[in-house]
């Protein structure tokens, strides 16, 4: 099996986590579920090399330990990677590295002036970044977090200065989904997170589904399938609410989970600016 590609930078990180799998498969010349693979596909006439693609759809522990640990890795390194959330795959980086932030704008083709959420991995860790209402009712963002919302708050000055610059909200992330909420704890600092679509295009519930973008980055953790039995909703991405002014919420996109989002807002006695 030929291994040049083994050489790039990108791929170093990987070989270092996996080293004794990918000897065992450069001996054997085997590929197997628990390897991330390099995959090669034909188009006009020329190969074209596709970054490794991680199954998540597995039963070790161990397997998926090694995934967290390869995905912080990268995202450590400044580069951008595809996970699967509580919505839609998405991508991610380092909200903090300016340089991989404007990698995902690249790889997205989103445009400068659209922000990006980020993503943290327990609702106790909003606080670290954004202006949190000093009277915000009790227990507010434990019901509303882990799940399918993305909650905008006054910034930091700590959050990078480039990410979203000139505004100043952001909005903030924790999916109910063990995979990425594991990569954001044990990355310990926000995560940039949009949807694994061109922008303007669709958004994806399947890896395949983005195979034109898997070129672009350092590793794509494929979760199988997100849609379930929910296929109405599945494509909608997070519900959006603003919860940046005191004592009132407005909704920024409705999403997927609207109806419950805002019947728990209005539970803790907030009243919706419309």
């Amino acid at each position: 099996m030929p291994l040049e590609w083994l050489n790039s930078t990108r791929i170093s990180s990987f070989y270092k986590v996996f080293n004794d799998m990918a000897m065992k498969l450069a001996i054997s010349k085997k590929v197997t579920d628990s390897v991330p693979k390099r995959i090669l596909i034909v188009k006009d006439n020329k190969r074209h090399s596709m970054s490794p693609v991680i199954s998540l759809v597995k039963d070790d522990t161990n397997d998926i330990s090694q995934a967290v640990q390869l995905a912080v890795q990268l995202l450590r390194e400044g580069e951008v990677i595809a996970l699967p959330t509580d919505t839609v795959y998405g991508i991610a980086a380092d909200a903090q590295n300016s340089t991989a932030i404007n990698q995902l704008y690249e790889i997205k083709k989103r445009s400068p002036f659209k922000p990006l959420a980020i993503c943290v991995s327990d609702p106790r860790d909003v606080g670290n970044w954004c202006h949190l209402d000093p009277n915000m009712p009790k227990n507010l963002l434990q019901s509303l977090l882990p799940g399918p919302v993305t909650l905008i708050f006054k910034r930091k000055s700590l959050l990078n200065c480039d990410l979203n610059p000139g505004i100043s909200c952001v909005g903030v992330r924790v999916p109910d989904h063990p995979f990425i909420r594991s990569v954001a704890s044990s990355f310990g600092s926000p995560i940039a997170l949009t949807s694994a679509n061109v922008s303007s295009e669709m958004a994806t519930i399947a890896t395949d589904e983005f195979s034109e973008m898997w070129s672009s980055l350092a590793a794509v953790f494929d979760g199988g399938c997100l849609a379930g039995k929910e296929l109405k909703t599945a494509r909608l991405g997070s519900t959006v609410v603003d919860l940046s002014n005191a004592g009132c919420f407005s909704i920024i996109r409705p999403g997927c989970a609207l109806q419950n989002t805002v019947s728990i807002l209005r539970e803790h006695g907030l009243i919706e600016n419309k």
